[in-house]
């Protein structure tokens, strides 16, 4: 959902909802185009497309336990990280995703079960990795399913490239994860892992594996399985 000039954008529930939360619970973005900001509201952080003003709203701590964190990129509709966050309530999680709808349902997802070691971020991946988080607080990394952009002209609009992994570097601690059903993407994201100095692969040659059990399960993993795709599992951990 991109903002429209001089129009606020309001989130409301259902009135089925209301009724799962008890309250009438709103997410309400309470600014015009001009005055746009980025802003916390209830388990989301959401900032505005078209904003560069990041160094006026320096990170903040998401949780009030210390935590590990981990991160999941391109959560969608919020399967892969609900599950993984009620499964693993010792840990806090963050499920970032640029499209505000597909942020939204993993937000309403999280405060239907009543998930508090869950926040949603609707961001670009890169810019909120860069502006928003401290350094070293991410234990791990998950990015499932980036968008491959098949076409060659598009390839560079592709989320694992070098800016990213440096990003990543700066922010994160341990291990982290890709997962991809596109071959070339795959290929190409192991070649920047190997280019980095900051991040080594962990997965002896060709560097992924086709099945993880265990990883959990998301929409369009169900979905790529279904139509017949192969899986390309990627294993990276911070050079410390």
């Amino acid at each position: 959902m991109c903002l429209q000039k001089k129009k606020d954008i309001k989130f409301t529930l259902s009135r089925q909802e209301d009724i799962i939360f008890g309250v009438n619970q709103t997410l309400h973005i309470p600014f015009s185009w001009a005055d746009r900001r980025p802003i916390w509201l209830d388990k989301f952080f959401y900032v505005p497309k078209a904003y560069d003003r990041h160094a006026e709203s320096p990170p903040q701590k998401m949780f009030t336990n210390d935590a590990p964190i981990c991160i999941e990129y391109c959560c969608g509709n919020g399967q892969w990280i609900v599950d993984k966050a009620k499964q693993f309530p010792h840990l806090n999680w963050v499920g970032v995703e640029h499209q505000f709808v597909r942020a939204k349902q993993t937000w309403v997802k999280g405060q239907k079960q009543g998930l508090t070691n869950l926040c949603v971020v609707c961001c670009e991946a890169l810019l909120f990795t860069r502006h928003y988080l401290h350094e070293k607080s991410v234990s791990e990394i998950f990015v499932n399913f980036p968008d491959p952009w098949p076409k060659r002209h598009h390839a560079k609009h592709r989320l694992i490239q070098p800016p990213f992994l440096e990003a990543l570097a700066r922010v994160a601690y341990g291990k982290g994860y890709f997962v991809t059903d596109d071959a070339p993407y795959a290929n190409q994201m192991v070649r920047v892992v190997k280019g980095s100095t900051d991040w080594k692969l962990l997965l002896e040659a060709p560097h992924y594996v086709h099945e993880w059990p265990g990883y959990g399960s998301s929409f369009f993993e169900s979905l790529w399985k279904q139509k017949g795709k192969t899986l390309h599992y990627i294993a990276i951990e911070r050079n410390l």
